[in-house]
C-alpha cells in the first residue's frame, strides 16, 4: 500500500469513517428517542430511514460507472445508471426536507417530542448522506 498518495490511504481507511459517521448519526437520533419526554411518533423516523436507503442506493453504482466512459454491452443503459442516482439524491433531499419539516413542527409545538428530537432527526439525515457519499467515493474496483 502505498500511504504517500491520498487516495490510497482513503481506500483503506474512508470505509471505516464512513461507517463512524454512519454511527453518530443514528445515535443522535436514539439519543433524542430515548431521552425524549414524550413518545415519538413512527412518522419521525421516516426521514433517516429513508436517508439510510438512499445512502444504500447510491453507493449500489460504482464510482468508475458514473462518469462520461461508461460502456456497458447492454444496450443503451447508461440513462439507467444516471437515472438511478438521479432517484436516490432525491430520496436523499427528501428525507433531509422531511426531517426539517419535523424540526420546525416540533419547535412549534408544545404537544408533541421536544425540538430537540427534531434537531436529531437532521443531524441523522444530514450524517447518514454524509456517509453515504463519503463510502461512495473511497470504494472502487481494484
Amino acid at each position: 500500500m502505498d500511504t504517500t498518495s491520498f487516495p490510497a490511504v482513503w481506500a483503506v481507511v474512508g470505509p471505516g469513517v464512513a461507517g463512524a459517521v454512519f454511527g453518530v448519526g443514528w445515535w443522535f437520533w436514539v439519543d433524542a428517542v430515548v431521552c425524549s419526554a414524550a413518545a415519538v411518533p413512527f412518522l419521525h423516523y421516516l426521514p433517516g430511514l429513508f436517508a439510510s436507503f438512499a445512502a444504500l442506493m447510491f453507493n449500489c453504482v460504482k464510482r468508475e460507472d458514473a462518469n462520461y466512459n461508461y460502456y456497458s454491452p447492454y444496450d443503451d443503459s447508461e440513462w439507467r445508471l444516471k437515472l438511478w442516482l438521479f432517484v436516490s439524491y432525491v430520496v436523499s433531499f427528501v428525507s433531509l426536507a422531511g426531517a426539517v419539516g419535523f424540526l420546525v413542527q416540533d419547535a412549534l409545538t408544545d404537544t408533541g417530542p421536544s425540538a430537540w428530537t427534531g434537531v436529531a432527526g437532521v443531524l441523522q439525515s444530514v450524517f447518514v448522506l454524509i456517509s453515504g457519499l463519503m463510502y461512495w467515493t473511497c470504494h472502487s474496483e481494484d
